[in-house]
């Protein structure tokens, strides 16, 4: 199949964001946006067959309109539609198993820093093979550069396990945008340290600088592979999840991995992944890997 960029779409304005955010991606990656919207199917009893075929109206008029809008902002830009049936997690997750990358609207909390992700993103976000981007309303694309917005992109890493479709993903981007990639790894003193590495900042500083260049050994590779990459890296004492999301404050993208992994009870994320997917100003990208 050829390669493209999918965005899922309804008429909230996350949706309308996650559309340009992700012809901005189609455009660098100099592949197809493709506009999909679900329509679940099939239609309740509770629902008259002449209002569904009026919300089928309604749907594709949403796909057209939102299509000449990306049309015209990017001329050039090749732009497909299409209207599926069925359930809506299924078929966004199916879609965004064929897309380089599949970009979906995410609802902040009114006035509070913050995601409220659905049922569908989730289960979309842990399930895809492929990345997914989750987008606010108004959030601007890495590199946008407008008033207060962010710039550059975070990675958050482990450097205890293998993540090299991570720093793929984050290189690439900052390599596409020219944008400085900040790459950050958050660590503890392990629980058998007790209280002794509070108590002796010997023991503290020691690891930290374990830490330092056990990140700067994972990233040496890819520092060689992307040579014009800006790249900043950080080692961090504490919880993770917090790091980024202070990191993300500054950051055009925050960048994060999810194990591909199957659980009895549904679609698993980490919980460092599902803390910044909620708190995070910026777009978030989830990038799946073993």
């Amino acid at each position: 199949m050829t390669p493209h960029v999918t965005v899922g779409m309804d008429e909230s304005p996350e949706s309308l964001a996650a559309a340009l955010w992700a012809a901005e991606e189609a455009s660098l990656l100099d592949v197809p946006l493709h506009l999909i919207h679900v329509e679940e199917w099939p239609v309740t009893a509770e629902v008259p067959v002449l209002s569904a075929e009026s919300l089928v109206e309604r749907y594709e008029t949403l796909l057209r309109a939102t299509a000449d809008r990306v049309r015209d902002d990017r001329p050039g830009l090749d732009v497909t539609t299409e209207m599926a049936r069925g359930r809506a997690p299924a078929e966004l997750t199916a879609a965004a198993n064929e897309a380089e990358v599949t970009v979906l609207g995410s609802r902040g909390l009114g006035g509070v820093v913050g995601f409220l992700i659905g049922s569908v993103s989730l289960a979309v976000v842990g399930r895809a093979r492929r990345p997914v981007v989750l987008v606010r309303s108004g959030a601007p694309s890495p590199g946008a550069g407008s008033g207060d917005a962010g710039s550059g992109i975070v990675l958050g890493v482990d450097i205890e396990q293998p993540c090299d479709p991570l720093l793929a993903f984050a290189f690439a981007e900052a390599a596409r945008r020219d944008e400085e990639l900040r790459i950050v790894h958050s660590w503890s003193p392990s629980p058998a340290y007790g209280y002794t590495a509070i108590l002796d900042p010997g023991i503290g500083s020691g690891l930290g600088r374990k830490a330092t260049e056990g990140l700067a050994g994972m990233v040496r590779p890819w520092r060689s592979k992307f040579p014009a990459v800006r790249v900043t890296e950080q080692a961090v004492a504490g919880p993770a999840a917090a790091a980024l999301v202070d990191a993300s404050r500054s950051a055009g993208l925050l960048v994060v991995g999810r194990r591909s992994r199957r659980s009895p009870v549904g679609p698993h994320l980490g919980h460092v992944a599902h803390a910044v997917i909620h708190h995070s100003p910026a777009p978030v990208a989830v990038v799946p890997f073993e």
